[in-house]
């Protein structure tokens, strides 16, 4: 099962999601592809997230994380023997999102809700201390106007990465990486 697990306020219908979605289908494969809309709670996003990957063996399973999904995605794949691509992924979001504390609403869906401490303890119960870096694909834009992608270069050293000059956050060029996530997807799957 390759599975997408979206950031920030962000949704199952991101720009990145709706790509992979599109390929997945176009390659035969979207019986195997899965995006829920995840809780703005991250312990319930983990719980969803859990839950979603509960019928398959955690080693199958990949999960693409985008910024806050990556470290969501790092978490289960330390706790569960899953694997990830982590896309820009968010490294400490408990310090990143400590500002937006207050009335939060969702880009895609519009659903307004009040993100507090509780969250940013929620998202600091999830921290991964170490990690198994066969287990990982790093994609990272030079350009991230809102990580440092050097930061993730660190942490996943010894991944499989692959840096790309330039591009932002949102990783606008998100296409012409689709093949290399599905390889590692499917060298997954035996």
């Amino acid at each position: 099962m390759l599975i997408y697990v979206h950031g920030f306020n962000s949704s199952a219908r991101s720009y990145k999601a709706g790509l992979l979605r599109s390929q997945m289908d176009r390659l035969g494969l979207v019986a195997h592809y899965a995006c829920p809309e995840l809780s703005h709670r991250p312990a319930q996003a983990m719980a969803e997230l859990r839950a979603l990957m509960a019928p398959h063996a955690a080693q199958t399973v990949t999960l693409v994380g985008s910024s806050l999904g990556g470290y969501y995605a790092t978490w289960l794949v330390e706790q569960l023997g899953a694997r990830a691509v982590l896309v820009n992924p968010a490294l400490r979001p408990y310090e990143l999102l400590a500002p937006y504390v207050g009335p939060q609403k969702n880009l895609y869906t519009g659903a307004t809700y009040e993100f507090t401490a509780a969250h940013i303890a929620e998202l600091r119960a999830l921290e991964v201390d170490r990690i198994s870096p066969d287990r990982y694909l790093l994609l990272a834009t030079t350009g991230d106007e809102v990580l440092d992608y050097r930061d993730a270069v660190r942490r996943y050293a010894g991944c499989e990465q692959i840096i790309v000059a330039g591009s932002d956050h949102g990783f606008r060029e998100f296409a012409d990486y689709l093949d290399p996530v599905i390889a590692f997807w499917q060298r997954g799957r035996v």
